[in-house]
């Protein structure tokens, strides 16, 4: 049946509906699965299955076909037709999703690797018909050149330190010829634990299994050149490598991830550029690259990038309970697709490298003689010379220098403006530097800057974007980047490792007021603008941030407009905010809408309010009618928000039909309740029947919650198989229990036989327990370890509790070592609770945490000085709460505010950055009587961005006030 026939949008939207959701079933996937699989959000996925919702997006629509194996044109056709753009040749519209030219190449040709095949599928006519629709496809050029003819500092591998003629004490072979070198050299390679698992990873590409891997850890530690070595058995087999780099775009790798065809490596080196890219883009391009890696037809292909700790932290921290999440999709493509590097090579690597320079390897020769700590790949990459060249620059140079720091910091792009540079860097100068400068001071500071160290490294070098150009399809340039003609700016790019010390050394540092002059005058990137005011705001510069956000508004940021209308509503303003706040909602803002409908509510203009919350986009509406329906609810009781929260389920709101269903219960309303928990389950949330069970329980209607469990179980909700379990042991039937979790077990969830465990230990039945905590650790359960060893220590068992606490530590659970160490430490087995400590030390990603145990441990024990000197390892590991606690300890047995050396801890802390510290020093300060000290300490904490500082500086300054009934000349100045 062919698109043609549904000439009405109704009919070819409800064609386009069924066969999607045919498809659905026929994979057996619930509407969570399938949002995750195709890397869309949840209310997204349900609307788009929703006859009670607008048609779905082109961009959503291709997502969920590839998703469940469908052939994307027709349906992409029939979405064309649902949205009255019927007359939309099928080509076009198959080109507008960017579909790739089946087993073609862009000359023609057939693409690298064969198309896979499913396991035990023969093919038949239908797939022959298949390839010859295929074959009718516009053909899409692929992206990406063989790795072979590729070079490792192209791809963003750091050029070397070249070692001096007498650099190294070996007795090897002296290279002869001292000619200059048109290429790099790259020093010797030393194989370290990661590279063992990345070479996992590519032999599973090689394989034929879509892979990915993203290597974390600081500047210059060798993650890219990892990547590179990695791929070298790929260069083998003719495989591709598609970097995104150029020209420089966000946008470019995102409008070309279609055209990535199998046996092709993504290569996404600083990977921040691409997930961090603001107006969602990061996020969409995280979404592509999952459906990329999960899509069968386009296997294999395996996508590598490297970040830096920061950010990893960044994209994979959980949202709270408040504020929108930013980075959902980036955290899902990024989960257990990590690999941690060290900052240094340990004693085996170094052992390694110290053979390859023995051997004639100069580089690793003279990096071994000058660098320390085991920081190799940090020397080599000339890490060293461009901190001296920075510490020992002129004041012109060092202000360009501290400028671009600045700039990357607070949020400007890799490419930093020639013009902002210059006009930035004046009030970097003294007014001495300033008098001394030449006419052609920043040519000069420019030309110093850009002189390289050993391994052809700039401080601050010249770079040289590329020209953007219309391609001749129309589309763009090279990588399908904005059809823009004429050469870019002139731009400087800041070395990576001086750009990493900038972040640390200049945190706590407000840039001058030439810096935000001179990003106003010439910042054009929205992003960038936004990112900027942002930081101005959190640094009390008000009316910067304000003006940066009006820039940004008319380079054209939607979501600058909301929080420039928070500026002027701040200012008392409100005319001015309403306005933005309506041109935000206009443009689809949630924030815009929300903040009205709020303010509409507030001032009982329920209709108004109403109006506001249904003005958004598909995507956001049930947002912010759910939103509305909690204050009104907050205002006027369950009653008056139900209607708002029906309309915010008919949107998509995932939590919407469980308030509804709770409300309706405590009205009394049971049957109306379930209905809506029984509604809420067919759309893949029977969470909500596992609430009313337990609202059921709680009022003592064992049968009803039992009921409900058993139906919410059944719907997948593996909490209410729990639920139901706890309740048959409350009741003494113990077989059921346990027949209940085996049938649990069968169905692979280890962890029931767990929780079983731990029910029959809280019983007194150890025997038991001990059984089943056995038997689920062989099922699989690492969890059952955890618990077996806290069962041995409570039968005095040490040596047994140890066991089982390792088994679960090398499995990954390191915080079994911890839980085993504080049990020990409450029976007052300090010393053995240290020894367990420091095991779980030894694992990089608990180091930090273990270091602040250590301390603790030993200042209970009487060991201050080791208790400091953990203290002090944590925080230069990046956490300062060792230092805080311990100053509080010593705080709290002196009796007296920052006694037995607790002020001089928190000082530590307060320099690393720590805002309690800081607070503490500040109100010490001002408890004894020393004013300029304090607000010194608070301004310049706010001046680094802690707007904590600044709400304790001003309640400070509002005491003293209060006290004098009058302010002081300071104060008003």
């Amino acid at each position: 049946m062919s698109a043609e026939e549904f000439r009405e949008p109704a009919a070819a939207l409800t064609e386009l509906r069924a066969r999607l959701e045919a498809a659905r079933i026929a994979k057996r996937l619930a509407k969570s699965a399938l949002a995750g699989l195709a890397g869309l959000g949840r209310t997204t996925v349900s609307a788009a299955f929703s006859c009670s919702a607008p048609p779905p997006s082109a961009e959503t629509v291709y997502a969920v076909a590839r998703t469940l194996g469908l052939q994307p044109r027709p349906l992409m056709e029939l979405h064309a037709l649902a949205t009255r753009a019927a007359g939309v040749p099928s080509a076009s519209v198959t080109q507008a999703a960017g579909l790739p030219a089946a087993g073609r190449s862009a000359a023609g040709l057939p693409a690298a690797g064969p198309r896979p095949v499913r396991a035990g599928h023969q093919p038949d006519h239908a797939d022959e018909r298949e390839a010859a629709r295929a074959d009718e496809r516009p053909v899409v050029g692929v992206v990406g050149r063989p790795i072979a003819q590729c070079r490792p500092h192209d791809l963003g591998v750091h050029p070397a330190v070249d070692a001096p003629r007498h650099a190294s004490d070996y007795h090897s072979p002296r290279r002869t010829d001292r000619q200059p070198r048109t290429e790099p050299r790259l020093p010797g390679y030393v194989r370290r634990p990661h590279d063992a698992a990345l070479a996992d990873l590519v032999a599973a590409a090689a394989a034929g299994r879509s892979r990915m891997a993203v290597l974390v850890g600081s500047s210059s530690t060798g993650k890219t050149r990892a990547c590179w070595e990695a791929v070298q058995p790929l260069a083998e087999q003719g495989w591709l490598v598609w970097d995104p780099r150029y020209p420089s775009h966000p946008e470019a790798a995102l409008a070309q991830t279609e055209r990535v065809v199998p046996h092709t490596v993504v290569w996404l080196n600083e990977a921040q550029h691409y997930l961090g890219a603001g107006s969602g883009t990061g996020e969409r391009l995280a979404a592509a690259l999952h459906l990329l890696l999960t899509d069968p037809a386009r296997a294999p292909v395996l996508v590598l990038g490297t970040l830096w700790s920061s950010y990893s932290r960044a994209y994979c921290v959980l949202p709270g309970s408040v504020g929108p999440d930013p980075h959902p999709q980036a955290r899902q493509l990024l989960a257990d697709r990590q690999i941690v590097l060290p900052d240094a090579f340990d004693r085996k690597s170094i052992k390694a490298a110290e053979a390859l320079a023995a051997a004639g390897d100069e580089q690793l020769a003279h990096a071994l003689q000058h660098a320390g700590d085991g920081r190799l790949a940090q020397f080599l990459a000339g890490a060293p010379e461009l901190l001296r060249r920075y510490r020992s620059a002129s004041p012109p140079a060092r202000a360009l220098l501290q400028a671009a720091m600045d700039a990357r910091r607070l949020g400007v792009g890799l490419h930093v403006p020639l013009a902002f540079l210059v006009e930035a860097a004046e009030d970097y100068l003294t007014d001495d530097e300033r008098d001394a400068l030449e006419d052609h001071w920043f040519e000069q500071a420019l030309a110093d800057t850009g002189e390289p160290v050993h391994g052809n490294l700039a401080p601050l070098r010249r770079a040289r974007p590329r020209t953007v150009r219309e391609g001749p399809d129309g589309t763009g340039g090279p990588g399908g980047s904005p059809a823009v003609n004429g050469p870019p700016a002139p731009a400087c790019r800041l070395a990576d490792y001086l750009e990493q010390h900038g972040a640390g050394a200049r945190r706590r540092l407000c840039p001058p007021t030439s810096f935000w002059a001179a990003a106003h005058e010439h910042l054009g990137d929205p992003d960038e603008l936004r990112l900027l005011a942002r930081a101005a705001g959190h640094r009390d510069r008000a009316l910067w941030a304000r003006r940066l956000l009006a820039r940004a508004v008319e380079a054209g940021s939607t979501e600058s407009l909301s929080r420039l209308a928070e500026q002027f509503e701040q200012s008392g303003d409100r005319a001015a905010a309403e306005t933005l706040y309506l041109r935000a909602a206009e443009a689809g803002d949630r924030d815009g809408l929300l903040r009205l409908a709020r303010e509409r509510e507030r001032a009982g203009r329920c209709e108004e309010a109403e109006r506001f919350a249904r003005q958004g986009i598909d995507a956001n509406r049930g947002f912010v009618l759910y939103e509305l329906a909690m204050l009104r609810a907050e205002r006027g009781g369950p009653a008056g928000c139900e209607d708002l929260l029906r309309q915010a389920a008919a949107a998509g709101h995932d939590y919407a039909l469980e308030k509804l269903a709770v409300s309706r219960e405590r009205a009394g309303d049971l049957a109306e309740a379930l209905v809506l928990a029984r509604l809420a389950a067919d759309s893949d949330q029977p969470g909500v029947l596992r609430r009313l069970a337990m609202d059921r329980e709680f009022a003592g209607d064992l049968t009803t919650a039992e009921a409900l469990f058993c139906e919410a179980a059944d719907a997948g909700c593996t909490y209410s198989l729990y639920s139901l379990i706890a309740l048959r042991e409350k009741a003494g039937d113990r077989a059921e229990a346990e027949r209940l979790v085996r049938q649990a077990a069968d169905a692979g969830d280890t962890d029931a036989l767990r929780r079983l465990a731990a029910v029959r230990k809280a019983a007194g039945d150890v025997v038991a327990a001990e059984n089943l905590f056995r038997e689920a650790a062989d099922a699989g359960s690492v969890a059952a370890l955890d618990g077996m060893a806290l069962l041995r220590e409570d039968l005095g068992d040490h040596v047994g509790a140890e066991h089982y606490a390792q088994r679960a530590a090398d499995a990954g659970m390191t915080y079994s070592l911890f839980r085993l160490a504080e049990k020990r430490k409450k029976a007052g087995d300090r010393d053995r609770a240290e020894e367990l400590v420091l095991r779980a030390a030894r694992v990089e990603s608990v180091r930090t945490r273990a270091l602040q145990e250590i301390a603790l441990l030993r200042e209970e024990t009487g060991d201050r000085d080791g208790a400091e000197r953990a203290a002090r390892q944590a925080a230069e590991a990046g956490s300062t709460q060792a230092l805080v606690e311990l100053a509080d300890m010593r705080e709290r047995a002196s009796g007296r505010c920052g006694g037995d050396g607790a002020e001089e801890l928190f000082e530590e802390a307060a320099a690393e950055g720590d805002p309690y510290a800081l607070g503490r020093l500040v109100r010490m300060r001002e408890e004894a009587g020393n004013h300029e000290e304090a607000d010194r300490l608070a301004q310049q904490a706010a001046d680094g961005g802690d707007t904590a500082a600044r709400k304790l500086l001003d309640g400070l300054r509002a005491k003293r006030k209060r006290r004098r009934g009058r302010p002081s000349l300071s104060e008003i100045a």
